[in-house]
């Protein structure tokens, strides 16, 4: 069996805004972008009010196992697989991933951790990897990134200005 990674993925606004009335607070599409391209045809992971906020014509998320963490027993929805802990996450995207076909040559394997503030809290002390956008607005918010401490090291930065003239960067963040 294979190492599965935690790997945490946010965009964040000055002073680490992630969110406002369970939204985004801003509309970036190279952000959404550049998640489709780092998580498609991954295991994503949320928590229930991170669903909630998705678009109906987006849920589940394509091309994805789409697992939510929730404390709701009997919690479904169509296209979500519900879990209760990081470890059933776990066992389940291992399964998941034992059943694809070309799943055999990967030495390691990652479950994409999409939000919200909790679930980052959550998971934070088992990621190892983290995908930020830091985006240069300001804007209020209710729910903050997680903060990195000193094990975590950037290894790589791109900046970017948006269309609409925002400058960004996307940056992969390591622990060490």
């Amino acid at each position: 069996m294979s190492v599965i990674k935690i790997h945490l993925i946010f965009a964040c606004a000055q002073g680490g805004v992630i969110g406002l009335d369970n939204k985004l607070p801003w509309h970036l599409p190279e952000d959404l972008a550049h998640f489709k391209k780092l998580t498609s045809g991954q295991t994503v992971l949320m928590g229930r009010k991170t669903w909630d906020s998705l678009p109906a014509a987006f849920k589940p998320l394509p091309n994805r196992l789409n697992l939510v963490l929730t404390t709701q027993a009997h919690w479904t929805a169509p296209g979500a697989v519900a879990v209760h802990s990081l470890l059933a996450a776990k066992e389940l995207h291992q399964a998941h991933r034992s059943s694809q076909t070309d799943a055999s040559h990967e030495s390691e394997s990652a479950i994409w951790v999409i939000g919200g503030a909790q679930v980052y809290a959550q998971t934070m002390s088992e990621a190892h990897v983290i995908e930020m956008t830091q985006i240069d607005l300001e804007v209020k918010g209710d729910a903050f990134a997680p903060l990195l401490g000193q094990e975590w090291r950037e290894t790589s930065r791109q900046e970017h200005t948006s269309v609409k003239g925002v400058r960004f960067r996307f940056l992969t963040m390591k622990r060490f």
